[in-house]
């Protein structure tokens, strides 16, 4: 047998790998930041596996929300708030545990929980419950002084169709009631919203809030890597992308580099923070 000789690496007894630093990338912020997030969504996971996601991928997640009302009865949610913490990871309440909350009149004994058990974020939202515009409002603001916000806007229902016009204006009004993102709806499946039943983008949807608010400020549900490709493909390598699977993270951060076939070279390796 001829040619170069099969050498194993050897144990790096407990080093820290370090990122190689041969290529040349794309520029990305860095934790605690508020342009490139990337946002994900928890359905339900045990601690155990929560804690071998964020091994991997801490470093590239900001935000990790609860899904729906799973907060409420995860019998683990402190030892999650408390890995979450421990790696500098924002955990936010679903919006569904808001609306409900709403629904049944107990909005401020949530809101108390929410602050007592240490959640940094909560989710303010009207996807399933119609709320009111004042109310919404009123409920963005009393938070704010409380909590980061998290205002998403769309319903979740296929049958109602967007508008441009409206999904501009109420990512404005959430902005200026005291969100710090406001959150385009695009479920877990990437299919309402946002998004066209085959999970293609509604692009004047997406010109009109950023239009409104800014890209800094506009943060898109993105579950699918089709989608989120296209975010970036569009926008660079640090737009705001939610509704990431947790698995995911690292590779969505891949795509963020041009390190997949997706993004490679579709974007300024100037692109800056």
């Amino acid at each position: 047998m001829t040619g170069h000789p099969v050498r194993y690496r050897e144990a790096s007894r407990g080093q820290t790998s370090q990122v190689a630093g041969f290529l040349t990338l794309p520029e990305r912020t860095t934790k605690p930041r508020r342009r490139g997030i990337s946002h994900v969504l928890d359905n339900g996971m045990s601690v155990a596996e929560a804690e071998l996601r964020l091994s991997s991928a801490a470093a590239s997640i900001d935000v990790w929300k609860f899904g729906w009302g799973t907060a409420y009865i995860d019998p683990a949610l402190d030892a999650k708030l408390d890995l979450l913490a421990a790696h500098q990871v924002l955990a936010c309440t679903g919006g569904t545990l808001l609306e409900v909350s709403w629904q049944q009149g107990v909005l401020d004994r949530f809101m108390d929980w929410a602050e007592s058990v240490g959640f940094p974020c909560i989710e303010v939202s009207c996807g399933s419950v119609a709320i009111p515009r004042d109310d919404k409002n009123a409920m963005i603001s009393a938070a704010a002084s409380r909590f980061v916000v998290l205002s998403e806007i769309g319903v979740k229902s296929p049958d109602t169709p967007p508008s441009a016009r409206q999904w501009g204006a109420d990512a404005r009004a959430d902005l200026e009631a005291g969100a710090r993102w406001v959150v385009t709806e695009g479920r877990e499946s990437g299919t309402v919203g946002l998004y066209d039943p085959a999970g293609e983008v509604r692009t004047e949807i997406v010109d009109a809030v950023v239009s409104a608010v800014g890209l800094e400020n506009a943060l898109f549900e993105a579950p699918l890597r089709a989608q989120q490709a296209w975010l970036i493909r569009r926008y660079g390598a640090n737009v705001n992308l939610g509704n990431i699977a947790p698995a995911d993270a690292l590779a969505v951060e891949t795509l963020r580099l041009g390190l997949r076939s997706d993004t490679m070279g579709t974007f300024p390796l100037e692109d800056s923070p």
